[in-house]
């Protein structure tokens, strides 16, 4: 299926916002994990997130996959989610924070390059110019003085946000299906990315922990709100808007992890990560403008020979 063309900037200010509340959501999942959730068991997190929420949509749409979109699908859901989470929680454990937040932050710069092989799209200079600008903001924003890599880390890092571009790319490349909704697009994802990571959850972290009330409540926030409906608000702003644009909006996580951390943790932030968010707010910003237009010179009107 074809994606509509992109509408003009003022047209496509409502689904920008709904778009960004998505990553915006994510950016209080560190806030979750550490205030909510049982230490030492990340996956089990990712996999509640995803699993039970993508079984409740497809029981509410009644709608499964026809044809090739089984394997369509199955492949967005592991890219997505099933492979993403992991390797984020991979990173988030072998470095500290900021270095994780950064590397994953590299996002618009994958899907910048992703979109010339994969939508035939020219490589424009802008959104490589945002993505920089992001990264570093970024980097300002949430490294500190501190920071250690540790080569696993760094490659889970780098691996998760080419992975999860390249599943943004390819969303964009196959739209949905004609007659298929959103929540149950995203119910096939969220899905298949269960299933997926359900596997390697029991391998990696044995039994579930015991689940208190308060835990309860962490696991439906991630799985209702950071899962169901954020995904099906990200989904469809991919396939409204310019990919490029929706990458740069994935910024809006650290950032809003960092603003949490400040506020409801007491975390300081200084003069160096209030530039660093500036930089960021402005590749976020500057990521949205519309690309000019192609200049389109008039068509030389042949003179007539006198005769």
């Amino acid at each position: 299926m074809t994606s509509r063309p992109t509408r003009g900037a003022a047209g496509a200010l409502p689904r920008t916002a709904l778009t960004a509340l998505a990553p915006a959501v994510w950016g209080t999942t560190y806030i979750v994990t550490t205030e909510f959730l049982p230490a030492g068991h990340p996956l089990f997190a990712g996999l509640l997130r995803a699993l039970p929420a993508g079984l409740i949509a497809l029981a509410l749409t009644r709608t499964l996959p026809r044809g090739a979109w089984w394997g369509k699908a199955a492949a967005l859901g592991v890219l997505n989610i099933g492979l993403f989470l992991p390797l984020l929680f991979i990173a988030a454990e072998r470095l500290p924070g900021g270095v994780a937040a950064t590397l994953g932050a590299a996002q618009p710069l994958v899907v910048a390059v992703l979109a010339v092989a994969v939508l035939r799209q020219p490589l424009g200079a802008r959104p490589l110019l945002w993505g920089v600008t992001g990264v570093l903001g970024v980097g300002l924003v949430v490294i500190g003085p501190g920071a250690g890599l540790d080569a696993a880390g760094v490659a889970a890092g780098l691996a998760g946000a080419a992975t999860m571009g390249l599943g943004v790319t390819l969303t964009k490349r196959w739209g949905r299906p004609e007659g298929v909704g959103p929540l149950a697009f995203t119910g096939w994802q969220l899905t298949a990315g269960g299933l997926f990571l359900a596997p390697l959850t029991f391998l990696a972290e044995g039994a579930p922990p015991a689940i208190d009330g308060r835990a309860a409540l962490g696991y439906l926030w991630l799985g209702l709100v950071g899962g169901l409906l954020t995904y099906a608000l990200w989904f469809q702003g991919i396939a409204a808007l310019r990919v490029t644009s929706v990458a740069v909006l994935g910024l809006l996580s650290p950032l809003v992890a960092a603003g949490l951390g400040a506020l409801v943790l007491g975390q300081t932030l200084g003069p160096v990560q209030l530039v660093g968010f500036a930089l960021a707010l402005a590749s976020i910003v500057g990521g949205q403008l519309p690309g000019r237009a192609p200049v389109v010179l008039p068509t030389p009107v042949p003179e007539r020979t006198p005769r």
